[in-house]
């Protein structure tokens, strides 16, 4: 079986049970499971068939991303100025004429960016199939890529002429939803621990599908024992929606179609109210958190400091990459911290609570016990930042707080599930220059329409 031993860390982030960090630590793995922590006196082996000696690099878990939508990548910086509803609109129509070869492409790209930057676990929502997309051209992306990933297929059924926000072109028969989705849990998911491929069931938003099919499709993923995800309370019209159609709030109308509970989680959830957040905390129900898409788009501020006094689960979000336009999980962090201080107090959230937001925050949201922490029994999933570099300076007496509060760095090094994915900055397992003249091509094709 093969080894791992890390070694001479500099700082070792483990947030295991304990939270502790290490000075001068070592991590061993074997056959991509962690079976030692500690210093290099703790190892029960003092080489291995790989060794890296990182003793000016800063090691934390691998980073989890729990929600994104990858093809977006195509179509960044567009409706620059417009809210949800509006940028929705204007890119509905230029979305439609997405194909399969640019998910893919657009997939393998947004998966690249997250890699490196630490990235090792995304969720991704892909939510609209014209033409021949399916699903399946994101899971190949994935495996070719080696990212652990969760694949969420999304839905949209309720087009413009019958109260929705998305052309009725874009939009699919719910019965064609809903076994196309069995399909894919049926051919896909993997529910064993340490699992790289894992399917969710994730209709769109409470504006594009039908209550019906949000039961419907609660039904079907628990039969199968997989998870949930959807948008929810997004901005003040996605709740002026729910009050209008349903004569409720989003929270209380996620309750009642059966969206609430520890194998669901929704995004964003910028306009909970207190008694929502208290139902989320007290269902288990999850939430990520996608600062730079509620700014960018004037959403607002999610009150993620009371989610975590209640012990609400929350992870956190690049979302797309056209509402974001990034997709550096670490500027998630930075971004969620500041926010939270904005207007109140500089001590409204910590370094140390976005990381673990980052980490094991994201692996609760996603359901999973074995990443988000460095420990015995975990998976392999390890990155390391060099600190003998400009951002880091004057800052090595508390490097993982630097990590956040200053300027974000790419990783040097990303090990997932045992396996070598960044090595001294550089992706191996795609060809970088390649993969964006083929992104860009197909972004051209796009946005022109041809």
């Amino acid at each position: 079986m093969p080894t791992l031993l890390l070694k001479n860390i500099h700082t070792l982030v483990t947030m295991d049970a304990a939270r502790w960090e290490i000075r001068d630590g070592a991590v061993f793995a074997r056959n991509s499971v962690i079976e030692a922590v500690g210093t290099l006196a703790d190892m029960p082996m003092q080489t291995a068939d790989e060794v890296f000696d990182l003793h000016h690099h800063l090691v934390l878990p691998g980073l989890v991303n729990t929600h994104h939508h990858m093809y977006q990548t195509l179509t960044r910086v567009m409706a620059q100025d417009l809210e949800l509803f509006g940028w929705l609109k204007t890119l509905y129509p230029i979305w439609s004429r997405l194909n399969s070869e640019a998910v893919y492409v657009s997939a393998k790209l947004a998966m690249a960016e997250l890699l490196l930057s630490g990235c090792t676990t995304s969720s991704d929502h892909l939510y609209i199939y014209p033409n021949d997309v399916k699903i399946d051209d994101e899971i190949r992306a994935a495996q070719e890529i080696g990212i652990r990933f969760h694949a969420a297929r999304g839905s949209m059924s309720l087009g413009e002429s019958k109260g929705g926000l998305p052309p009725d072109r874009v939009v699919e028969d719910e019965t064609a939803i809903l076994r196309d989705t069995q399909r894919a849990i049926e051919q896909f998911h993997d529910s064993e621990r340490h699992a790289m491929l894992r399917i969710v069931v994730a209709p769109c938003s409470p504006f594009s599908v039908t209550p019906d099919l949000m039961r419907e499709a609660a039904a079907l993923a628990r039969s199968c024992g997989v998870h949930l995800h959807t948008h929810l309370a997004e901005n003040d019209n996605d709740v002026e929606y729910s009050l209008k159609v349903f004569n409720k709030r989003p929270g209380d109308w996620a309750e009642e179609v059966g969206w609430i509970g520890e194998d669901v989680w929704h995004a964003h959830c910028v306009k909970l109210d207190e008694g929502e957040i208290g139902l989320f905390a007290r269902t288990g129900t999850g939430v990520s958190h996608c600062p730079g898409s509620n700014m960018r788009l004037a959403s607002g501020i999610a009150p993620v400091r009371k989610m975590l006094d209640a012990r609400v689960r929350v992870g956190l979000g690049v979302d797309g990459s056209a509402s974001n336009d990034a997709g550096h999980l670490l500027n998630e962090a930075r971004q969620s911290m500041l926010l939270q201080r904005v207007g109140g107090s500089p001590a409204g959230l910590s370094a140390r609570e976005v990381l673990e937001m980052a980490t094991l925050g994201g692996a609760a949201v996603l359901g999973r016990d074995d990443i988000g922490a460095i420990a015995p029994g975990m998976s392999a999933d390890i990155i390391a930042f060099r600190l003998d570099t400009v951002g880091f300076a004057g800052a090595l007496h508390d490097p993982a707080a630097a990590l956040v509060f200053c300027q974000s760095p790419q990783v040097d090094l990303s090990i997932i599930n045992g396996r070598i994915i960044v090595k001294e900055g550089a992706l191996l397992t795609a060809d970088m220059p390649v993969l964006i003249e083929q992104h860009n091509r197909l972004s051209k094709r796009l946005i022109d329409g041809d």
